[in-house]
């Protein structure tokens, strides 16, 4: 019995640090977060480069066919590249925002 209470108090020292629940609020707000620069990118930014491009469709519909099958979906691959430099430009606004409040401290 003392083991397992003494693992949980342990446990409890781990969870209360404050590096461990900053890491939890970020995921959950990355999480989010991600929704939004998904739907930023699928129903704003895809028309418009649909558009841009020459089609009347959006983006994520660009593919090529190959010659044995099947298609190259560049538009999808364009998709995933544009959340990701939106997703990381905001982590590293954040990460200079709180470093500039560490800096101040």
């Amino acid at each position: 019995m003392s083991t397992s209470s003494g693992f949980f108090a342990e446990f409890k020292t781990f969870i209360a640090r404050g590096n461990v629940l900053d890491l939890a609020v970020g995921v959950i707000i990355g999480g989010a977060f991600s929704s939004i620069t998904t739907s930023l990118v699928n129903d704003i930014i895809n028309p418009i480069l649909g558009i841009l491009t020459g089609g009347h469709e959006s983006l994520s519909a660009l593919a090529f066919q190959l010659p044995g099958g099947g298609a190259l979906m560049l538009g999808n691959f364009i998709n995933a590249v544009l959340n990701f430099l939106i997703m990381s430009f905001a982590v590293f606004c954040m990460v200079k925002a709180v470093n500039r409040l560490h800096r101040k401290k």
